[in-house]
Formats: C-alpha cells, structure tokens, sequence
C-alpha cells in the first residue's frame, strides 16, 4: 500500500491528488453497507487501535492505486445464514461503484477474503454474559 498520494489529475489552476486512505474508507463503507455483512476483518493492529476508542473506517481494506486505475483488497466476516458467493459479489459491485463514482477511478478488481463467519446467537449469549457481569457487581 502506498502513503504518498498519487497524481491524480492536472487542471489549470493546480492538481488533483486522492490519498490511497480515502479510497480504503470509501471502500470499507461500501463494504460494510451490503447485507448479510457482519464486519470487517483488520488482524491485530486493527483491534487494537478501536480498544484505544478510534474507528478506523479502512479496517480490512487494502488499495494499491495507479494513475488512473485502483485495485482492492478487502477482509470481511459475514452473518451466518447468508449464501457467501452471493454476498462477497454484491460487495464487488458496491465497492467498484462506490470508487468509480466518488473518484473517477477505474476499479480494476475487487478481492473479497472472507475470514470468518458470525453467529448471531453467539452475539446475544455475549451481550447477556456481559449483563450477568454486570448485575453481579
């Protein structure tokens, strides 16, 4: 992944640059907004900057950007329930639509991982754990 922005377009007042992090956001909203996804898969790092209370919107996002393409990476978990093929292209399409049309970027691809699946009665037999927890101190 690259930090420097690229070079995106000239005009004749000055130039345009799109930082690769705003590609990796609008990439990670997109994903995020599709049903039957339960999250964003970002690894150790990723959970460990939301303990210290900062969202980071490109967790499980990966781009690498040209000058006028952009490839993407991203790391999902999806609701339990859900036909994953079915999903992971319905997050292909949203995220390609969502970089072309916010960027004028061309979207080469769109690499779905999908790291784990979410049970949601595990979510709820959590939450009550936490409410037992809770009520006993």
């Amino acid at each position: 992944m690259s930090t420097l922005p690229t070079e995106f377009e000239r005009t004749e007042i000055g130039e345009i640059q799109i930082a690769p992090e705003v590609i990796e956001v609008i990439a990670g909203l997109a994903t995020v907004e599709v049903k039957g996804v339960a999250g964003m898969s970002g690894g150790f790092a990723g959970g460990i900057v939301e303990l210290l209370g900062r969202k980071n919107l490109s967790k499980g996002v990966k781009v690498e950007v040209g000058q006028r393409e952009a490839a993407v990476d991203v790391s999902v978990i999806i609701e339990y329930g859900n036909r994953l093929p079915e999903v992971a292209a319905e997050i292909q399409r949203n995220v390609k639509r969502s970089i072309e049309t916010m960027t004028g970027l061309t979207v080469v691809e769109v690499n779905v991982h999908i790291h784990d699946v979410q049970f949601k009665s595990t979510t709820v037999e959590k939450n009550e754990d936490v409410e037992a927890v809770l009520r006993v101190k």
